[in-house]
């Protein structure tokens, strides 16, 4: 039976979508950059409250319809002719437009905390459709290469077709790191995508796949030579990294201290890389944090294989 007042908190973490060769399906776990956690709250009342945000970001939508976070409850209330609703508060520990999921990680606690206070809690695939509804809201886009992550962890490919959703979870090669750099600027997911042409070249088209290809297989195979030549963006990193202050430098830096990597991480401003090894790794965030050292930024260097979201308290 339904306790009114109950609550449950649930922690979702930041990710990294699109890994250049994969835009809007490609995406992993970055919980060593933060994440959002979310406390929701049983109510009598057959609706959504957002409840002032604490944390980072503080001018989050009160209207529930517009909120990340609360836009998939609304529904999950109507799909479960549920008799009462929710009360939600978020502290935000991911700052908005700095291309690291932040959207995604509301959305994902949100849904998880909610579903640990139903009669029956929902399996992760029926979490993700509601995540989906709130990652929508954000983005403008039905995508899932933020939202698979966070809630599943590690790294994903998601498949969001019209009424069904496929998450694969992707193996990682066992030493396989990454860095993240977040420069302190705000770069809009809408605008970031507003600024790509709906077309492309036939060959290069050809080309980007050949990338895919290659670094979906150098996954499965644990090469890292095939990782290296798939890991590369031709169609959407050259209409966006004018948007990010010293974006070739920190590039340059990263491959030239030995990374398998690098590129945009979702919309922007931040950039992630890949490198084999814990030390290579270090080496690699020193050296792009010093190529950005115009621009106030932030670093973390982390093993790939990341956990996705998890419950607080209940």
């Amino acid at each position: 039976m339904t306790q009114i007042g109950k609550t449950a908190k649930a922690f979702a973490p930041a990710s990294v979508a699109n890994v250049a060769v994969g835009f809007d399906v490609l995406g992993f776990s970055a919980s060593a950059a933060g994440g959002d956690t979310v406390l929701v709250e049983i109510l009598k009342e057959k609706t959504v409250i957002i409840e002032p945000a604490s944390g980072l970001d503080l001018k989050l939508p009160k209207d529930p319809k517009l909120n990340t976070a609360s836009a998939g409850l609304l529904q999950l209330i109507v799909d479960h002719k549920l008799n009462h609703g929710f009360r939600v508060s978020i502290q935000k520990g991911i700052p908005l437009g700095s291309g690291l999921g932040g959207s995604a990680a509301s959305a994902v606690a949100a849904i998880f905390a909610a579903s640990s206070l139903l009669e029956k809690p929902l399996a992760k695939k029926a979490m993700l459709k509601y995540a989906l509804i709130g990652e929508t809201v954000a983005s403008g886009s039905r995508h899932a290469d933020n939202i698979a992550p966070s809630l599943y962890g590690g790294l994903t490919l998601s498949i969001v077709e019209e009424n069904e959703i496929t998450v694969v979870e992707l193996p990682v090669p066992q030493d396989l790191w990454c860095v993240v750099i977040h420069p302190h600027i705000m770069i809009e997911t809408k605008f970031a995508r507003g600024l790509l042409t709906p077309e492309i070249p036939f060959q290069r088209h050809i080309s980007q796949s050949a990338h895919l290809a290659a670094f979906m297989s150098g996954l499965f195979q644990s090469d890292m030579a095939l990782l290296a030549w798939g890991l590369k963006d031709i169609v959407v990193e050259p209409q966006r990294k004018h948007l990010i202050p010293g974006f070739e430098a920190i590039q340059k830096a990263a491959l030239g201290a030995g990374a398998v990597g690098c590129s945009i991480s979702g919309a922007g401003p931040s950039m992630f890389a890949w490198a084999e090894g814990q030390s290579r790794a270090i080496e690699i965030e020193s050296q792009m944090k010093a190529a950005a050292r115009f621009t106030p930024c932030s670093a973390w260097a982390f093993a790939l294989k990341n956990d996705g979201a998890r419950l607080l308290a209940l």
